[in-house]
Order: structure tokens, then C-alpha cells, then sequence
């Protein structure tokens, strides 16, 4: 049995485990951190929403997310395909038919529909987007579930607590997946900062994300359960992890105000924020160093892409496959990433 050790316990380090002990490997999955779930993984969306992220995102994004689609919602049954909403203040309608220009796969609402598909939004748009194909999950409850699925498999072994660097060297491939922490191989990755709220309001009933549209202050809303409500995210172009500033608040609360009144009521459960990595093109990639595999540049699209690259990264180990989708044909450009 072919031995793998993956650093990194994000979302992209749990699937590729997952996938790569799936196919009959002996996986070794090292965690720096001693508890699980705590990196920038825990802070994100989980909107799995390829052709909402067509408008800001290359295509092969989309691509690649749309395999993701079958990997939460079949296959591992952890993902809600409720599709996702995109709406605009009435005074800037004009930010929904260019999102509706550079998307796919969405109907057109007018405020009756609208007002049939989610009620409490009803009369408070004039016009929405609708994507029903998207999913949305809750990125704590899937990270926990792949470990548990991990905990179950006799070909995995799960180190929390250690860095690699430490460990005796790997008797077969290395699959990186450090995010950030990757920067002191892969030098041109570089930071953006999300900040994202929990807020909890009883009064409050979303069956699926809803984005809302603005030049200066874009929101996303993401309904966890129980009243619950994931409103993101910030991205700021710097390596601060932790502080969530004022400003941010202010902003996500006001946004996520306009979206429906009640928020304005609601209690903050949780603020946070993380870098995520990304290259200067927000694209992923899978870079080849000998024995060494580099899963990164997910930028804010971990759940959404992690699952094409773990499945990629098992044909590259069990076939030799080569994706130039992802992986640079020429290596010295990524020889000194």
C-alpha cells in the first residue's frame, strides 16, 4: 500500500486524506495545530456556488467547483442544495444585470417570486437572481465529519500537535496542504484577510445563502440552522489573521441590515478572521516538486475547490496524470514559487 503523508488539516488537507485513503493508500495526516478544526477553514462560507463565483472568478473555477457539488451533496450527503439567491437594493439595479452578465445558470425573479421562494424577503426586492443547481454547507460540521470518516478508516493515522518538519522524512509522497503557513516554500503566495459574524436571531427565516449586491459594501448571508447566520466576509489585501476591526463589523451588521431588518436586533455570536492564500491571480494550483505535492492558492474558495484537487492529486500519485488546468507544464516557473 502506497504510504502518503499530508500536512495540513483544513478542508483541503481533510479531503485529500479522504479521497486518497478512499483509493486504497495509507494515509498519514500531520496537523500542526493540537486541536482540530482551527484553521482558516473554520471561517468560511460554505457556499458551493460555481456559477455565482463566474462573476468575479475565471472559469475554471466554476469548473472545478461544480465537481464539488457531487462530492458534498452525493457523496458525503452534508451539503443543502437550496440554490442561492442574489439580490440589490433597488437603487442599484444595475450591479444585478451585470452580475447576471458574467453568471449562468440562474433564473430571473421578480418580487413575487421572490416572495414565494424565501417569504421574508418578501417586498424588499424588486428583482433577484436565482442559482438553484448551488448548495451551501456548514464548514464546521463538514470538517468534523471528514475527521470522523478518518477516524473510522484503518489505512489513515492522524497526528495533531506536531510539525512535520520534525517527523522522520516521509517514505513516499508528500501532499502540502498548509495553506499561508506554505509561504516558506511557495514564496509568491500571498494574504488576504477575511472577517466574517455569527449573529442568532429567532426572528429570522432563510432557507438558503443570499447574497446582496453593492459597489462598496457586498454581504453574503448564509443560514446555519437554529436561527443561526454566517455573514461574510471582508477581504483585505494584507497577513493579519486574527483582528476583526470595527469598520467590518459596522459594515457586515449595516449590509446584513438591508437584507432584513432584524438583523439589526440580533445577537453577535462569534466575529473571526484568517488569511487565506492565494497567487496573484486568485487561482489554485497543484504544484509538482519531485516526491512533494503542493495543494494552494485556494484563495476564498476552499470548499468549493478542494474536492477537484484531491481527486486530482490521487490520479497524479495512482496514474501519473498530468491537469495543465492546474499544474504549471512549465516547472521552473513554480520551481521558486
Amino acid at each position: 500500500m502506497m504510504p502518503v503523508r499530508v500536512i495540513g488539516a483544513g478542508v483541503a488537507g481533510l479531503c485529500t486524506a479522504y479521497v486518497l485513503a478512499h483509493a486504497g493508500l495509507q494515509v498519514e495526516l500531520i496537523e500542526r495545530m493540537p486541536q482540530h478544526g482551527t484553521g482558516c477553514s473554520r471561517f468560511a462560507g460554505g457556499m458551493i456556488a460555481p456559477w455565482c463565483e463566474l462573476e468575479s472568478a475565471e472559469p475554471i473555477v466554476a469548473l472545478l467547483g461544480q465537481e464539488a457539488l457531487d462530492f458534498w451533496v452525493e457523496d458525503l450527503a452534508i451539503a443543502t442544495r437550496a440554490g442561492t439567491l442574489v439580490v440589490a437594493p433597488p437603487r442599484e439595479s444595475a450591479e444585478l444585470i451585470d452580475f447576471a452578465q458574467r453568471t449562468e445558470q440562474f433564473k430571473n425573479l421578480d418580487t413575487h417570486a421572490l416572495g414565494q421562494l424565501e417569504p421574508q424577503l418578501r417586498g424588499r426586492f424588486d428583482a433577484a437572481l436565482y442559482f438553484p443547481r448551488e448548495a451551501h454547507l456548514d464548514p464546521r460540521k463538514a470538517l468534523n465529519f471528514l475527521k470522523q470518516q478518518l477516524d473510522k478508516m484503518s489505512n489513515v493515522t492522524q497526528i495533531y500537535g506536531v510539525e512535520a518538519s520534525t517527523l522522520s522524512p516521509a517514505e513516499g509522497w508528500i501532499i502540502d496542504c498548509r495553506g499561508f503557513v506554505a509561504r516558506d516554500q511557495l514564496r509568491h503566495l500571498r494574504g488576504v484577510k477575511g472577517e466574517m459574524l455569527i449573529l442568532h436571531s429567532e426572528e429570522i427565516s432563510l432557507s438558503r445563502p443570499v447574497r446582496m449586491l453593492h459597489p462598496r459594501r457586498p454581504v453574503y448571508v448564509v443560514p446555519r440552522g437554529a436561527g443561526y447566520f454566517m455573514v461574510g466576509a471582508t477581504m483585505i489585501e494584507n497577513e493579519e489573521r486574527a483582528r476583526v476591526t470595527a469598520r467590518s463589523v459596522v459594515e457586515l451588521i449595516n449590509s446584513a441590515f438591508a437584507i432584513h431588518p432584524a438583523f439589526a436586533e440580533a445577537e453577535i455570536v462569534e466575529t473571526g478572521s484568517d488569511v487565506r492564500p492565494a497567487f496573484k491571480d486568485n487561482l489554485p494550483r497543484l504544484i509538482r516538486r519531485q516526491k512533494t505535492l503542493y495543494i494552494n492558492g485556494l484563495y476564498r474558495h476552499g470548499f468549493l475547490l478542494a474536492p477537484a484537487l484531491a481527486k486530482r492529486v490521487a490520479r497524479v500519485l495512482l496514474e501519473d496524470a498530468f491537469f495543465p488546468e492546474v499544474t504549471n507544464a512549465n516547472s521552473g516557473e513554480w520551481s521558486s514559487a
